[in-house]
């Protein structure tokens, strides 16, 4: 495939976006979302880039599940008044206008989710976007590209910090879990694999 110069080429009109998210659990319809991060793909160069990071720690909504041992995992504080978190709705609508803006600089249609595992990632967003009343979210519903399976193509592994090691990046695992830094990680690995295949 020969590079191209606008990133509304390469994927059939989608603006790619890299999220990840913490939570309160595994169950997008019952547990908390507690951090969301996403980092915005264009194309300079003909190479994938990075374009701009947003960042939320976000208030369990009303009645919300959180699992004890999801919060020992991630190490969130879910009481900590240095946390600074907004709503799901405030936070989903400041990014939605953020990513809708870009949409229009970068002449694609809507965005597309990336994320290592990203039918997780995609459902506590869907999740979020229903329980808030979004009727327009930027992110195609269903589509997504995921990590997993790139990395695996390309690395022979599935777990992000083992395809980042052999990816040749580096990776702390001291700061996994957060969800800006896993999205920075992915965001990374998915650059390096499509620029690779260009």
């Amino acid at each position: 495939m020969q590079p191209v110069n606008k990133i509304s080429q390469r994927f059939r009109g989608f603006l790619p976006v890299v999220i990840d998210v913490e939570t309160g659990g595994f169950n997008a319809q019952t547990d908390a979302l507690l951090e969301l991060a996403a980092i915005p793909l264009t194309i300079e160069d003909g190479k994938l880039v990075e374009n701009g990071k947003y960042h939320f720690h976000i208030e369990p909504f009303q009645g919300a599940n959180i699992e004890t041992a999801a919060i020992e995992f991630t190490g969130i504080d879910i009481e900590s008044p240095f946390r600074g978190a907004i709503s799901e709705e405030d936070a989903l609508l400041e990014l939605f206008e953020q990513l809708n803006i870009l949409i229009k600089q970068e002449n694609c249609n809507r965005c597309i989710l990336v994320g290592h595992n990203a039918w997780f990632d995609l459902g506590f967003l869907n999740a979020a976007i229903a329980r808030n009343n979004i009727r327009k979210s930027p992110f195609h519903a269903f589509s997504s590209f995921d990590t997993v399976t790139l990395a695996g193509m390309a690395y022979g592994q599935t777990v992000l910090a083992k395809a980042c090691v052999v990816a040749g990046m580096e990776f702390d695992t001291s700061e996994a879990h957060s969800a800006l830094y896993d999205t920075e990680k992915t965001s990374e690995l998915f650059c390096m694999i499509i620029n690779n295949w260009n």
